[in-house]
């Protein structure tokens, strides 16, 4: 499929201009399969083809809501390695949609750049890849939203023109919301059993008024109306487990922190109803949890969001989280870097007598970035103590999995990992 992408996805992103929405819907979901199944590499390019400069800004906005999702998925790091074809194409698109005359492409422009700058090297990558005169414009926005945050999902005015009002305040009433979800699968985290069969028998048009209906609670500027649509979300799960990701996810990052709370409480819940069917959504699941949540001040947020992270652990393959807790846990700070580090810990323990390749493949470049860089932080406090407490830690776990052939895998890094590994090990022995 590779081979055709390009082709495919062009022809994709000129469906999504469309006025029928329920070509928009079907467009919506196979370029989901995209994001899943492709290659991302090849995925992004297509995209940024497709639609980078397309006229149509509904089109601009598909791709750039698809293009954040393959961003969060195959994360800072990889995207911005300096590997040919990807950061140099990469950043300056994210910067030109961040800028985007429309409201909408902007958002996911600004999520892209929100998610891109917690590479530590982001600045002076910056530098090497936008031009001089942006680069004030892009360091202003950044900080806009590194200290104001990515702000509310702007409503789609296109989808909103058919939709019907309803009666009394606006806001929409919990008995108009049971019924069965659309099958989407970017919004949508899905139970199969029995979905076939059942979806035969409803409306097309009730799924549909479902999505808005939901979608505009959860995005209601009233809070206490959002606490309601994640209460109205918890409980559609608990019968029919579907849950409308997108719009969710928003009420994980937004700034009122009552609604940041209650929501992380209420994802323990769902995490336990909805169990492997959220493998599809774990990579952006997991920054939406950690991100800005395992540092925050408030010691009830904090441990909510940690909370989050054990329900994940109990009730999801575990050898989905190792490459994304692996991957915070080299780029965080505080005591989310702690944290992260003892998960990671106690997934050795877990996966590595099944999947012993992988482990070292995730876990192996993890401990030797620590032990050449943090273990020397013994002021960052945490779950466990410091961050040299942690990777101790860690250390501990590959090696009581790894034994003697831990050493020599280290044998090939730089000296002063070498030496700081077998120091650890010593005091372990």
């Amino acid at each position: 499929m590779d081979q055709e992408l390009e082709g495919t996805v062009k022809a994709l992103l000129q469906k999504a201009g469309e006025s029928n929405a329920f070509i928009r819907q079907d467009v919506d979901a196979a370029l989901d399969c995209m994001v899943q199944h492709c290659t991302p590499t090849r995925s992004i390019n297509a995209l940024l083809t497709g639609g980078l400069s397309h006229l149509n800004a509904v089109v601009r906005k598909c791709m750039a809501q698809h293009l954040a999702n393959l961003v969060e998925k195959v994360g800072a790091a990889r995207l911005l390695s300096g590997a040919k074809d990807l950061t140099d194409r990469i950043l300056p698109a994210v910067v030109k949609l961040a800028q985007d005359s429309s409201q909408e492409v902007r958002y996911f422009g600004r999520r892209m750049l929100l998610s891109l700058s917690s590479h530590p090297e982001f600045e002076k990558i910056l530098e090497k890849y936008i031009p001089t005169k942006d680069l004030q414009t892009v360091r202003d926005t950044v900080f806009t939203l590194k200290t104001k945050g990515l702000g509310e999902m702007p409503q789609d005015t296109q989808s909103a023109r058919g939709r019907r009002s309803l009666p009394g305040s606006g806001t929409v009433r919990a008995s108009s919301l049971n019924r069965e979800p659309l099958n989407q699968t970017n919004r949508w985290v899905e139970s199969h059993s029995h979905y076939s069969c059942r979806s035969q028998t409803q409306s097309f048009a009730d799924k549909t008024e479902y999505i808005k209906q939901i979608s505009d609670l959860l995005a209601s500027k009233d809070f206490r109306e959002r606490i309601k649509g994640i209460d109205q979300l918890v409980a559609d799960c608990q019968n029919n487990p579907n849950m409308v990701f997108d719009a969710f996810r928003a009420r994980l990052q937004e700034s009122n922190s009552k609604v940041n709370l209650y929501a992380l409480e209420s994802l323990q819940k769902i995490i336990h109803l909805l169990k492997d069917n959220l493998s599809q959504v774990v990579n952006i699941l997991i920054p939406a949890i950690v991100d800005n949540h395992l540092n925050s001040k408030s010691n009830a947020i904090c441990s909510a969001a940690i909370g989050a992270i054990n329900a994940l652990i109990l009730n999801i393959d575990n050898i989905l989280l190792l490459q994304p807790f692996c991957a915070k846990a080299q780029f965080l700070s505080g005591k989310a870097k702690v944290n992260l580090i003892e998960k990671v810990a106690d997934l050795v323990a877990e996966l590595y007598p099944r999947k012993p390749q992988m482990v070292e493949q995730k876990v192996l470049p993890l401990l030797w970035h620590l032990l050449g860089t943090s273990t020397h932080s013994g002021t960052i406090h945490g779950r466990g103590g410091s961050v040299r407490g942690a990777t101790a830690n860690l250390c501990q776990a590959l090696y009581a999995q790894m034994g003697p052939s831990l050493s020599e895998c280290a044998a090939s890094q730089p000296v002063n990992v070498h030496k700081s590994l077998n120091d650890i090990l010593r005091t372990l022995s």
